[in-house]
């Protein structure tokens, strides 16, 4: 998926014209000044090819002035730094003279403001495709992934590096903060991308269904086999399978696993005929497993065996400045986010992460009364507990410990919904059984 840095210090026109780049495939990132646009170029060059620009938008003017001298130095300071990377110059149509001197400069292209989507587009899609040598290893394998934050960066630069093993990789967070498109990533850029991603939730499987349900079973083994069943290690052969929430399977089906990894091999229930299975595993969970394995609630032998390579997410708290891109992705481009929304949004805690985060965003989407959401919005869509929020937005989350931000936000969803724990677990972005466990841990009486 090729990438386009957008240098503009209009947030209006850096907004409209990602929005229209990301509908048509692009992904893009944005700079609001001539130093910033210099440190996402540099940035760029850190992380080798495959995290590289593809295309620059640039803006010609970023003072008062309308001269487009700022511009002009900002287009040479690039092409020394970028010399193979095309840029289209964006300008308004009385500076076309300027324009075309910066195409003398370096640029490929330019456009006036307004333009033409269509056209836009067309010539977008024309300077990539003449620039482009090779396709990106990695294009498209973090589709789903938003954000820009050095946190971020830190584990997509780990996921390229193991991704092209076979070894097992462990995907450590908190609920929410998107363990599972991580996991898809990897299966994306590995030899294996060709074949099946099974999705295993072991959290939420009852123990009696286990081996059925992972195995695969022969018709008549019990009660209400009428068929042959395939389970969900032989359909993922060849492939990748996720065990998501693997730090709840109880230890009598650890051991089961255990096997599957040492001897890669299994039998379906009602059948003593092993079958083998090529298979890569990821695992995922919330659960402190070092505690878990001190506990003797889960196998250590499981636990060094899952873990060969741990990636861990951040949860939202510590990526605040990918919150903006959050919401205007999950948003789209149709709904516009006011400077004090915005403030507020980004201040919030939210134990549920990323999933809570959406879960806000469609709300406020559906209560407000025009396409332009402020912060009394956002109040209202939290039912109008004005002293709450307040709160919350006020005392920053970095002067609070975790477990202070979790019992704060679950003791408001819990005052909200009057105790509803179905709609709290909701709001939060987390399962009920999650809900439980914390509510137990914390000590939270309702």
């Amino acid at each position: 998926m090729p990438r386009i840095l957008i240098v503009d210090d209009d947030s209006t026109i850096v907004i409209s014209l990602g929005m229209l780049l990301k509908r048509a495939g692009y992904t893009c990132i944005s700079a609001r000044s001539e130093a910033d646009a210099l440190e996402k170029v540099r940035k760029s060059m850190k992380y080798g090819e495959a995290e590289g620009i593809d295309l620059i938008m640039m803006d010609m003017n970023y003072t008062s002035s309308t001269t487009g001298r700022d511009g002009m130095e900002l287009l040479q300071k690039t092409k020394v730094l970028l010399p193979s990377v095309p840029v289209i110059l964006m300008t308004a149509w009385g500076s076309i003279p300027l324009a075309v001197e910066g195409v003398k400069n370096g640029a490929m292209d330019f456009i006036t403001k307004p333009w033409d989507n269509r056209d836009l587009l067309s010539r977008i899609e024309t300077a990539i495709s003449l620039n482009s040598a090779a396709p990106a290893n990695d294009s498209g394998a973090f589709e789903g992934i938003i954000g820009e934050s050095a946190s971020l960066n830190a584990v997509l630069d780990k996921v390229r590096k193991a991704a092209p093993t076979d070894a097992a990789i462990l995907i450590t967070g908190e609920n929410g903060t998107g363990k599972e498109l991580i996991a898809r990533a990897i299966h994306r850029l590995s030899r294996r991308k060709n074949g099946p991603f099974v999705t295993v939730n072991l959290g939420g499987m009852p123990g009696t269904l286990f081996e059925s349900e992972m195995f695969g079973h022969a018709k008549g083994s019990f009660t209400g086999a009428d068929a042959d069943r395939t389970g969900r290690f032989e359909s993922a052969h060849n492939g990748t399978i996720f065990l998501d929430e693997i730090g709840d399977l109880d230890t009598s089906c650890q051991v089961k696993i255990l096997r599957v990894l040492q001897e890669h091999t299994f039998e379906r229930l009602g059948e003593s005929t092993p079958r083998k299975v090529d298979i890569r595993i990821i695992c995922a969970t919330n659960v402190n497993l070092h505690n878990a394995v001190a506990e003797g609630r889960f196998r250590e032998d499981l636990f060094y065996r899952i873990n060969l390579i741990t990636i861990h997410m951040p949860p939202l708290r510590e990526r605040r400045d990918d919150i903006p891109l959050l919401i205007r992705h999950f948003a789209g481009d149709k709904i516009v986010f006011s400077p004090d929304a915005m403030d507020l949004l980004c201040s919030l805690p939210y134990p549920g992460n990323i999933r809570e985060l959406k879960n806000l965003v469609s709300r406020l989407i559906i209560i407000a009364d025009s396409p332009r959401i402020t912060a009394r919005d956002v109040r209202a869509s939290m039912n109008n507990d004005t002293r709450s929020i307040n709160e919350m937005s006020y005392v920053p989350a970095e002067a609070l410990t975790l477990e202070e931000i979790e019992r704060r936000a679950i003791t408001d969803a819990l005052r909200r919904f009057n105790g509803n724990l179905s709609q709290v677990a909701a709001s939060l972005g987390i399962t009920r059984q999650s809900l439980y466990r914390r509510i137990e841990k914390l000590n939270i009486t309702q």
